[in-house]
């Protein structure tokens, strides 16, 4: 072991241990997490850390061991990650590990036995480590901490930083909240000190024309804020005399920060805190800018102020195809800056939830809707509140009629009504559905009872097409009118299916048809697109696992949400996993959905359709990593539905 006491080895041995150790750390320098370690940390590991080898079909490691007592890193060769339990059945599950890449992590840390028997697929050589020198290393370094506790958490904080870096060029005049804040707002900021009485400082801002003023201390130093807004809460109505001092009434403890800060902190230090101001200080805490809500919305060019306002007032559906496409903007803006998938997804489902009540609304101007109870319902991803860049239309109506003889009638209103928004969405960039689920569609333009006929329907008999159905009609949440027909409808829904341990068995059987494209000695099977060898469609093979294992946890448990996230979180209960488990198993959803997002931005523009191919060869040693984390992880959330819903 490199680890043992050198002061009893000759001085050729200790240079020999010594360059040993310089190799170990040349190596694990390439390597996440162990590029981003301390270097007192990384030297403890490399001088603790021993080179073992195994030959081809030797096993490693496995559960008839017992406790794990050592962490492996692989330095030369592939790893085979077998399933114990399913050893000598021909189906059983296999994925590879490569260079860099450590073994059993879980079980290690918690003191556990592995779940898995790794098998080395090639002549494999590994560095080795005690368990006791990797709890010492946890304690030691934060970084190798995390990257423990929160293993594929701590690779997707990686993965964003290189997303930042990748699109920061891309975007260029599109969107600068990469800028620094010195570049940002007034250079010039009008500024009192605090024994001012108020109504100079009122009038100060009134001949400069601003709306705030700073507070500051006879050493230039920002202590508080007075603007506009603080003038009716805490003067007129409070009935203040304009003689006190401005530091009687103004916000002490201002948001401060650093002129070289950029310019999404401004933006998040806003959101987080509720204000429209931030004042700029230098290297020695002085005043020297001010940068409003509005100086960010000018520098994007495109903001959610600007864009909500533009949907509400929007006189016609030529003005929203420009919204369509400035939403679109804004949230390639986003994902440039390294904003999450999970809100990402909602923030493009919000906007384009707005988007279509807008078109909704105008629509009814020129349809005769009065005296109809009726609803507007989203199905698929934005029933979900996970919509990406490219999306087509899945939408229906529900509606109300208490007589029978006058259904048709009303029907016919409601789907010429609904013909007309298809196609206006269609021209505001969310294409009509190939499959034609559409309100405009007679199939899904039903009554309340109807529609839980057919729900009713699909559970009790659970053919293929009534299963592919509820996939997509059971993720439905209420857009636009009678809501309250909506919830009558889940509500359903949720007790039918709770009485119903078929149905759920059978959409457990439908959602396990798939399998995650991990590889037996490549990492990933890339021949499932016969049109596309070497590709991955992210949303088949990827998101719909998780999607579909989310969905029947819900309908299980009776969760009211749609979210596949909110799912997750609210279902975990049943799920029997501890908090860690099920946020890595959100933690890779959200990463595909990232990939997603990212991949359709490349290979589109910000007002185009991308698709859900990703090509694994091409993505960067990171990347792959993640992404078959996030194939684990679906494989976990898979084995947990086989056994509770005894799905084969």
């Amino acid at each position: 072991m490199i680890g043992e006491q050198q002061g009893s080895l000759a001085a050729p041995e200790v240079q020999g241990r010594q360059r040993l150790a310089g190799l170990t750390q040349g190596f694990l320098k390439r390597h996440l997490p162990f590029q981003r370690m301390e270097a007192r940390a990384l030297d403890y590991l490399a001088e603790r850390a021993a080179l073992a080898f195994f030959a081809k079909g030797a096993e490693i490691t496995g559960p008839g061991e017992g406790v794990a007592r050592q962490l492996y890193i692989i330095e030369q060769g592939k790893v085979q990650s077998l399933e114990a339990a399913e050893v000598g059945n021909t189906g059983h599950a296999v994925l590879a590990l490569g260079v860099g890449e450590c073994f059993p992590i879980g079980a290690v840390t918690a003191a556990r036995p592995s779940t898995n028997r790794y098998v080395a697929a090639t002549d494999v050589s590994c560095y080795v480590l005690d368990a006791e020198d990797v709890f010492c290393l946890m304690e030691m370094s934060p970084e190798f901490n995390a990257f423990c506790t929160r293993y594929i958490a701590t690779l997707l904080n990686q993965s964003r930083r290189q997303l930042q870096q990748l699109f920061a060029q891309q975007a260029g005049d599109q969107q600068t909240l990469n800028s620094p804040l010195a570049q940002v707002g007034s250079r010039a900021p009008v500024r009192v000190l605090r024994e001012t009485p108020l109504r100079q400082a009122l009038e100060i801002m009134s001949s400069a024309h601003v709306g705030s003023v700073a507070v500051v201390d006879a050493d230039e130093r920002p202590v508080g804020i007075f603007t506009r807004a603080d003038l009716l809460d805490r003067v007129v109505l409070a009935g203040v005399g304009l003689d006190v001092p401005i530091a009687a009434v103004m916000t002490s403890d201002p948001c401060c920060l650093s002129e070289q800060a950029a310019a999404y902190d401004a933006m998040l230090a806003m959101a987080h805190r509720g204000i429209r101001h931030v004042l700029l200080v230098d290297a020695e805490g002085r005043l020297t800018g001010v940068v409003s809500e509005r100086d960010l919305f000018a520098l994007q060019r495109i903001g959610l102020t600007q864009i909500r306002q533009s949907i509400e007032r929007a006189p016609d559906v030529a003005m929203l195809q420009q919204v369509a496409q400035d939403i679109r903007q804004l949230a390639f803006n986003m994902l440039a800056q390294g904003v999450g998938a999970e809100q990402l997804t909602q923030f493009i489902s919000t906007l384009n939830d707005a988007l279509t009540r807008r078109i909704l609304e105008l629509n009814l101007e020129q349809h005769d809707l009065y005296g109809i109870d009726w609803c507007w319902l989203a199905f698929g991803s934005e029933g979900r509140d996970e919509q990406t860049f490219s999306t087509d239309q899945d939408n229906g109506i529900i509606f109300v009629c208490d007589d029978f003889s006058d259904r048709e009638v009303l029907k016919l209103r409601l789907l010429e009504f609904a013909r007309a928004v298809n196609a206006d969405l269609d021209r505001c960039g969310f294409p009509l559905c190939k499959g034609n689920i559409m309100a405009s569609n007679p199939q899904w333009c039903l009554t309340l009872e109807e529609w839980q006929e057919l729900f009713s329907e699909w559970m009790q008999r659970p053919q293929p097409e009534a299963l592919l159905n509820a996939s997509i009609f059971f993720d439905f949440r209420p857009l636009y009118g009678r809501t309250h027909l909506a919830d009558r409808l889940r509500r359903m829904l949720l007790a039918h299916a709770a009485e119903n341990p078929i149905f759920l068995r059978a959409m457990a059987v439908n959602a396990l048809s798939v399998s995650p494209p991990l590889g037996m000695i490549r990492d990933f099977v890339t021949d499932l697109e016969p049109e596309h060898p070497g590709a991955i469609d992210l949303k088949k093979y990827g998101t719909r696992l998780f999607v579909d294992g989310a969905r029947i946890y819900a309908l299980a448990a009776g969760v009211y949400q749609t979210n596949t996230v909110l799912r997750l979180r609210q279902a975990a209960a049943r799920l029997s996993f501890n908090e860690e488990e099920v946020s890595g198993i959100i933690e890779a959803f959200n990463y595909i959905q990232l990939l997603r997002l990212r991949q359709q931005q490349l290979d589109g523009v910000a007002s185009g359709q991308g698709h859900n191919l990703i090509y694994p060869e091409r993505l960067n040693e990171l990347d792959r990593r993640i992404l078959k984390e996030a194939f684990r992880q679906a494989r976990k959330l898979q084995q947990k539905l086989r056994l509770d819903f005894q799905a084969g």
